[in-house]
C-alpha cells in the first residue's frame, strides 16, 4: 500500500502549468527563502530542487538569486537572451502568488549605469573605458546599428572583451531591452572606431528614443494579404532532389517591411529519401495541416504576415514575418509539443527590420 501510495503522491505532484509550479513552490518556500537567506548549498538545496520542476513546464528556464533587502529573497528568471523564451517566463512570473519575502522578476532588469561595473577574466568593464556610436545606412533608415567601442580590446582578447561587454549591456540595458532594441552590434577597440565617441551612459536614453521614433512611425500598419499574389519555385538542387517554394511575391515588394521587424521560422522534417527529398502523400497532408493550423493563430491583421514556405532536402519551412515575438513562439512551441511524435521540430525568431533573410526569394523571381 505505501507503494502504491508514493506513485500516487509522485503523480499529484508532477508539473503541467504554471499553477502547477507555483503550488509546489509554496510547499518549499520557506526552506527556500532560508537557504537563500543563510547563504549556504544554494545550488545544492535550491537549484537542484528548482530546476526540475522548471523543465517539466518548458526547457529554456534559467534563474539568479539573491536577497532583495533584508527581509526579501529575490528570485529572477531569465530567458538568457533567447528571443524564443522571453514569453514564458513573463507568463510564469505574471501567474506568481504573493509570497511574503519573496520577489519574483521576469528577466534581468535593467540597472543605473553607476551599479554597473564587471570585471571579468582580468578586464574591468565600467563607464568610464566603454564608448559607444550609431552607425546610419541610407538604405536600411530604421535600423539601429551600434558599435560599442572598449579602451582596451586587442586582437588578443577580443573574445574576452566581447563577452564581457555584452554582459555589462545586458545588465545596464536590462535583458528585454538589449535582446530587441538593438538590431545590430559589433564590439571593438578604439584604433578600430570609426565615429566619434559617445559615453554608454547616454546609451539608455538614445534607444529609448530611437524606438519611440519606430513606434510612432509605424503604429497601425496593418496588411491584408487575402489578395496578394504568389510565385511558385520548383527547382532542382545539386543533389538532385527537389525544391519546391511558394511565396508571397506581393509581401517581398512591399514598402512597410520595417513595420513587421520580427522573422518567424519553423521547420518541420520528415523522411524525403524515397522522393527526391519532398515528402510522401501522408506526410505531405499533416504539414498542410500544421501550416493551417499556425495560420489559424497567426492571422495578418493581428500583425503576422505568411511570408510563404519551402520545402526540400526532408524539410519544410514556413515563414512569418510579425508585429511581435511573443505569440509566434508560443504557438511554435505548442505546435512542436502536439506534432513531435510525427516529426522533428526546430523554430527560430529573430529581429530583421528589412526582409534581408528572404532576399533570396527577391533574386530568384
Amino acid at each position: 500500500m505505501n507503494f502504491i501510495k508514493s506513485i500516487f503522491e509522485k503523480k499529484k505532484q508532477s508539473i503541467t502549468s504554471y499553477s502547477d509550479f507555483w503550488t509546489w513552490f509554496q510547499k518549499y518556500e520557506r526552506q527556500f527563502f532560508q537557504v537563500v537567506k543563510e547563504h549556504k548549498e544554494i545550488e545544492k538545496d535550491f537549484f537542484d530542487k528548482l530546476s526540475p520542476k522548471l523543465n517539466e513546464l518548458k526547457d529554456g528556464y534559467f534563474y539568479l538569486t539573491g536577497m532583495y533587502d533584508t527581509n526579501t529573497v529575490e528570485l529572477i528568471l531569465t530567458a538568457d537572451g533567447n528571443v524564443n523564451n522571453i514569453a514564458f517566463i513573463e507568463e510564469l512570473i505574471n501567474a506568481a502568488p504573493q509570497i511574503s519575502g519573496w520577489k519574483f522578476t521576469a528577466l534581468k532588469p535593467e540597472l543605473n549605469i553607476k551599479d554597473v561595473a564587471i570585471k571579468m577574466a582580468g578586464y574591468e568593464f565600467n563607464e568610464t573605458n566603454i564608448h559607444f556610436y550609431s552607425n546610419v545606412f541610407s538604405k536600411y533608415p530604421d535600423e539601429i546599428d551600434i558599435t560599442i567601442v572598449h579602451d582596451d580590446l586587442t586582437d588578443e582578447n577580443k573574445s574576452n572583451i566581447t563577452n564581457g561587454a555584452c554582459i555589462f549591456l545586458e545588465n545596464y540595458l536590462g535583458e528585454l531591452n538589449f535582446a530587441t532594441c538593438i538590431d545590430n552590434l559589433s564590439i571593438v577597440g578604439k584604433k578600430e572606431a570609426k565615429l566619434e565617441l559617445i559615453p554608454i551612459a547616454k546609451l539608455k536614453d538614445f534607444l529609448k528614443w530611437r524606438q519611440k521614433e519606430f513606434v510612432e512611425k509605424n503604429e497601425g500598419v496593418r496588411r491584408n494579404t487575402a489578395e496578394d499574389n504568389y510565385s511558385i519555385l520548383d527547382a532542382e538542387l545539386e543533389s538532385g532532389n527537389r525544391l519546391l517554394a511558394v511565396i508571397n511575391t506581393d509581401l517581398l515588394n512591399w514598402d512597410n517591411k520595417a513595420s513587421h521587424p520580427w522573422i518567424a521560422a519553423i521547420t518541420l522534417k520528415f523522411d524525403g529519401n524515397n522522393n527526391g527529398g519532398l515528402p510522401e502523400s501522408d506526410d505531405y497532408e499533416l504539414l498542410n495541416t500544421i501550416e493551417e493550423a499556425i495560420m489559424q493563430e497567426l492571422k495578418d491583421f493581428d500583425g503576422y504576415l505568411n511570408i510563404g514556405r519551402e520545402t526540400a532536402n526532408s524539410e519544410r519551412d514556413i515563414y512569418f514575418a510579425c508585429k511581435d515575438f511573443r505569440l509566434p513562439s508560443k504557438v511554435f512551441h505548442d505546435i512542436q509539443k502536439t506534432y513531435n511524435n510525427y516529426f522533428e521540430i526546430e523554430y527560430d525568431i529573430f529581429k530583421d527590420k528589412y526582409w534581408q533573410f528572404f532576399e533570396r526569394f527577391s533574386t530568384a523571381q
